[in-house]
């Protein structure tokens, strides 16, 4: 049975496609288009897919569209009239898409799917149509290897869910309890990331990245927790939350909050992108964070309560909080914890897919002996020697072949030296992480590392940290933890003989404080002492492997910087050419694409 999975129209449109169970590909349209949260149809992805695996859209037995429009557009009536007269330029601007394309959205995929094959006949195909959330819950339960599992989802909002708990069990899944709209824990946190002066559906890392430059005691991290929790949302201890509705205008406007009370709560403007970051606006994002990880907290306990699971699977945009996900992996409440990789809407088109194939067409599930059914989660294009061969040569660049072990350790003795590579292998990654097929990679133990990285490859906010990617037996070496961390969604602290103590500067400086070494892996380690967790065996990367196993025997630390191969706003490389240009205008050093390598 073969079913394709797609979401689309909101924002990280991609498709999905199963095989009796199994996982063929999965990509994100805005690899294709280099459009950055790409949200049309993802007609790339779905051609992708299908030609991944050698069948037309004519031979799919159903095709699951991630979310159920009819309810949205509930959902959206709902609100404009709850709080009319406001909203009504909302409401009009609105509706017309809607009355065109979103509400008659079955008529619209028939017409985009049938240009892509005009021999799809709708009697032998089934068009179905998943609920937002459990499209997410399937996503996370069906891709592990487990038989029962508590869910927990969360995000900005599915049609009426904000977050949900649910139980999964064998082939099915049941809701247990929802939060609705609008009290969502993901409209908070991007409500906070627009005040802070960062992109909603994009930028919340960079907030969680942010954070750590304050300390959860500060006096200041205090007030401003104690002004949230008491002026703008109530928590309640299941997890439920209440928003204050004066504080925000999403339900209303184009707008996410209302900027004049936000600014006279927190005395603080709302800041423009260009504006210099503040101790201030730190202590902001350090509040916030605390907030979202007691509001998580509750919630665990209450899956906790509610399905007595020793699993836990996380889905929904919130489960990409990789400091609120290390808490709770350090909470001990649960013995597995397992969150899909492509956790945001994008994964909603495989769990979609996922849900048909076990709750409609009620098959059994398939288990593996694998660490899940992700396949590390390299589920995107690949490239063969050719191709890749003839697109440095259309790009007039100069190479050097080499055999397998001539690579790996050319390589190893380049990051040694403190070149930065653009390392291009395999298929690519689905979801946002760069898991080792589309990364770059750096040398962890030098000081400038981070600086570079961010001003002279990355072109972003000189705040930003980096992961590590390191051998799994390191990471009980340096971080006291011995699970896998295959996907990079966790976030623990270097144990304390590995760090260097700094000084705080009386004066807040942030470029001052960013360039303080930290600890004997300054590049990855953050300012509070924190890094983000990649771990790789011989089974799921082995030219990984052998790189990392490479590298420790010329410093002795099997551990290496990995970021995603691309620059600020732009997506992930994709293809070999993608990887090209990416490599001439940026200040990388090297590009290692299969087993050729281009140097500067």
């Amino acid at each position: 049975m073969k079913i394709l999975g797609i979401s689309a129209y909101y924002h990280d449109s991609a498709a999905a496609l199963i095989e009796d169970g199994k996982i063929i590909a999965a990509a994100q349209e805005e690899r294709f288009t280099r459009l950055k949260n790409d949200s049309q149809f993802p007609e790339n992805a779905i051609k992708y897919c299908i030609n991944e695996a050698c069948i037309k859209l004519s031979d799919l037995d159903a095709i699951v569209f991630y979310d159920k429009p009819f309810l949205k557009f509930e959902r959206l009536l709902d609100t404009y009239f709850d709080n009319a007269p406001k909203g009504l330029i909302s409401f009009i601007t609105a509706m017309p898409i809607w009355l065109k394309e979103k509400l008659f959205l079955k008529t619209t995929l028939k017409k985009s799917l049938t240009e892509i094959d005009h021999n799809i006949n709708w009697k032998k195909t089934e068009l179905l149509f998943s609920k937002h959330h459990l499209s997410h819950a399937a996503s996370a339960f069906f891709a592990t290897n487990f038989d029962d599992a508590a869910i927990l989802t969360i995000d900005g909002v599915g049609e009426w869910a904000t977050t949900s708990i649910a139980v999964g069990n064998k082939n099915n899944i049941a809701t247990l309890v929802e939060q609705h709209y609008p009290d969502s824990v993901g409209l908070l946190y991007s409500a906070f990331t627009y005040f802070l002066g960062f992109e909603v559906n994009s930028g919340e890392y960079k907030v969680m990245g942010l954070a750590p430059y304050a300390m959860p005691e500060d006096e200041l991290v205090q007030l401003y927790m104690n002004k949230i929790t008491s002026e703008i949302v109530t928590i309640f201890d299941d997890g439920s939350i209440k928003l204050n509705k004066n504080y925000f205008k999403y339900s209303t406007s184009l707008k996410m909050i209302d900027e004049k009370k936000f600014e006279k709560l927190f005395g603080l403007k709302t800041r423009k992108k260009t504006d210099n970051l503040s101790f201030q606006h730190c202590a902001l994002a350090q509040a916030l964070q605390q907030v979202l990880e007691e509001i998580m907290l509750n919630l665990l306990q209450k899956a906790k309560e509610l399905t007595k699971s020793k699993t836990l699977c996380m889905a929904g945009g919130v489960a990409l909080n990789c400091v609120a996900n290390g808490k709770i992996k350090e909470s001990g409440l649960f013995e597995n914890v397992y969150i899909q990789p492509a956790a945001g809407d994008a994964g909603g088109a495989l769990g979609a897919a996922l849900a048909a194939y076990y709750l409609h067409f009620k098959k059994e599930r398939i288990y593996t002996n694998e660490f899940d059914l992700m396949q590390n989660s390299k589920l995107g294009p690949s490239y063969n020697s050719l191709e890749i061969k003839r697109a440095i040569e259309n790009s007039k660049l100069n190479f050097l072949a080499f055999n397998y072990q001539e690579l790996i350790a050319k390589s190893a003795e380049l990051l040694n030296q403190g070149k930065i590579i653009g390392w291009f292998q395999g298929r690519a990654e689905f979801g946002p992480r760069a898991l080792g097929s589309r990364s770059i990679l750096a040398n962890p133990l030098l000081n400038n590392t981070q600086s570079d990285l961010n001003l002279k490859v990355k072109k972003r906010e000189s705040f930003r940290p980096f992961a590590p990617i390191m051998l799994e037996y390191e990471f009980e070496k340096f971080y006291s933890q011995t699970y896998s961390s295959p996907y990079m969604l966790f976030v623990h602290k270097i144990r304390p003989e590995f760090r260097h103590e700094f000084k705080q500067e009386t004066e807040f400086d942030l470029i001052k404080t960013i360039n303080q070494k930290r600890s004997v892996l300054p590049a990855i380690t953050h300012i509070d002492y924190t890094s983000r967790i990649q771990t790789v065996n011989e089974t799921n990367d082995k030219k990984l492997f052998d790189l990392l196993n490479e590298f420790k025997k010329q410093t002795n630390y099997g551990i290496l910087v990995n970021t995603s191969f691309n620059i600020n706003n732009e997506p992930i490389v994709c293809s070999p050419q993608d990887a090209i240009n990416c490599f001439l205008k940026t200040e990388i050093d090297c590009l290692v694409l299969d087993n050729y390598l281009i140097t500067k």
